[in-house]
This record gives C-alpha cells, sequence and structure tokens, in this order.
C-alpha cells in the first residue's frame, strides 16, 4: 500500500487526511453562504420597521378627551384626563381592582393628566368604546368589560388590565409611541 493511504506513524498527516478537511471547511463555508438568504428573509421588512414607532401631537386633545391612532395595526388610546378624574382613579382602593395596579405605574412622571394605552378588550380582542361604562372609561360592548379611567378592568370577564405600550413624551405637545 502506498504513504497516502496508511501512514506508518499514526500522529502522521496524510494528503487524503488534508483533501477531507478541505473538503469539509468548503461544504461548511458553502451552506452557511446558501442559508444567510433564507435567514436574512427572517428580519422585519422596511414598512414594518417604520411602523415600530409613530410620532403624534397631542396639542388638539381636550382634557377629558380621548385620542385614537393606530401604531403597529392596533389602535391606541391617548386620553387627556380631567383633575377630577385623576383623583377619582388614584383614590381608587386597589382591592377593588381585578387587575390591581396603581395609576402611577401606567402614567409617566409629570405627566399624569395624559393616559397612554393599547385600545384592546384584554378578554378576547374586541376594541372598548371611549368614555362609556360604569366607570366612564372604556367598555366592551362584546362581553361587558368596564375599564376606569386609567384603562384598568374594573368589572366583566376581561383578566388584564388594558396594555400599556412603550411611549415617551418629546415635548409637551408630542409623543412617541414605540
Amino acid at each position: 500500500m502506498s504513504e497516502d493511504i496508511l501512514p506508518d506513524d499514526p500522529d502522521k498527516t496524510t494528503r487524503r487526511d488534508f483533501m477531507t478537511l478541505a473538503a469539509t471547511g468548503m461544504t461548511a463555508v458553502g451552506a452557511a453562504c446558501a442559508a444567510w438568504p433564507l435567514i436574512d428573509s427572517l428580519n422585519p421588512s422596511a414598512d414594518v420597521l417604520a411602523m415600530s414607532a409613530i410620532e403624534v401631537d397631542i396639542s388638539k386633545v381636550e382634557p377629558g378627551q380621548t385620542m385614537t391612532v393606530k401604531w403597529r395595526g392596533k389602535p391606541v388610546f391617548i386620553t387627556n384626563r380631567t383633575e377630577a378624574e385623576i383623583q377619582e382613579v388614584v383614590n381608587t382602593p386597589l382591592k377593588d381592582l381585578v387587575d390591581p395596579e396603581p395609576d402611577s405605574a401606567r402614567v409617566k412622571d409629570g405627566h399624569a393628566k395624559w393616559l397612554v394605552t393599547i385600545g384592546i378588550c384584554t378578554h378576547l380582542g374586541c376594541v372598548p368604546l371611549s368614555n362609556k361604562g360604569d366607570f366612564q372609561g372604556w367598555f366592551c360592548p362584546c362581553h361587558g368589560s368596564h375599564y376606569d379611567k386609567s384603562g384598568r378592568v374594573r368589572k366583566g370577564p376581561a383578566p388584564l388590565n388594558l396594555a400599556v405600550p412603550p411611549y415617551e413624551f418629546l415635548s409637551d405637545t408630542k409623543i412617541k409611541i414605540g
């Protein structure tokens, strides 16, 4: 037999070992190059990335009114609460809530009059009506969930409060959601 097939020294590398290693390495590089377009196609498209954050002018929302905007295909309620509404939700005992959460955890410091929530009922995904229901917050007519002016569920089958999206104030009249 030739030297290329059976080396005398077991630690000696043959040309066959080199060819096997080179072929394996080239196969791995080729597989990675072929897989990259597939992996890259799983990234969000440009239109989805553009929708990931929106800026909203809130200067025209009067106290007591709610503005609805669309963010990531979902309705978002932006509410300018009056002092009386804020006092009512702040003074609500947490034991009276289905999903206990203080109002201070649902608003930004220094901007307590503005409440921003995702407008989807946490029961079955319906869109609740603003300024309706037993607590004059939101009412989901599909199954009867009632939310207060802090978006906290107070009555009905909804298990959780209305979700608060990530947002920040860019100025006193503009917020960025997302």
